[in-house]
């Protein structure tokens, strides 16, 4: 297993595991939040990885209350609200920290093996600024709602800004592209 595959996380119900239960599948990594403009994005989410799980696609939802406070809730409260609002199928862990002093291995080694996202993120950090919010800066996640696509051999193979929807073309295209392997 590689070392992202071998980071230890936990569940959104604090069962211990890895990325590595997920071995040979294409993962699509994503940091979380519920109270956030962005968190819309669930929907499509979910859609992907109701179209493609069959294919051999995760979603993996990574909770973070990194950015303005907006994942407040508790690991209970996160995963009702995501049943209640979205429907949501795939897996969702624990809350943890994807910038700062106490980063989680997880994104640090995310972060390291693709320090740049694909997408505008000059015109999110602009927006940010406009409301008084000093932006991160490469290596380091943006905003809620960045994704990493994971190859199924367990190495990032695409990373993109937090406004890439989960319907947009190149997204979509990356994760087929993996499927394909």
């Amino acid at each position: 297993m590689t070392a992202l595959q071998n980071i230890q996380v936990e569940s959104i119900d604090n069962r211990p595991t890895s990325l590595g239960q997920y071995d040979k599948s294409v993962l699509l990594v994503v940091n979380v939040a519920s109270k956030c403009g962005l968190t819309p994005q669930y929907e499509g989410l979910e859609a992907l990885h109701r179209r493609y799980n069959q294919d051999g696609l995760f979603v993996l939802g990574f909770p973070a209350n990194n950015f303005g406070g907006q994942e407040p809730g508790s690991n209970d409260e996160i995963a009702e609200f995501c049943d209640a609002n979205y429907a949501v199928t795939f897996p969702l862990f624990a809350k943890i920290s994807v910038v700062g002093e106490d980063q989680h291995p997880l994104y640090a080694e995310l972060t390291t093996q693709a320090p740049v996202a694909d997408g505008d993120k000059e015109s999110f950090r602009t927006n940010l600024r406009s409301y008084d919010i000093t932006p991160t800066e490469d290596p380091d996640v943006l905003w809620n709602f960045e994704k990493f696509v994971v190859s199924r051999d367990g190495q990032v193979a695409a990373r993109f800004a937090p406004s890439v929807t989960p319907d947009d073309p190149t997204l979509v295209a990356a994760i087929e592209r993996e499927l394909s392997k």
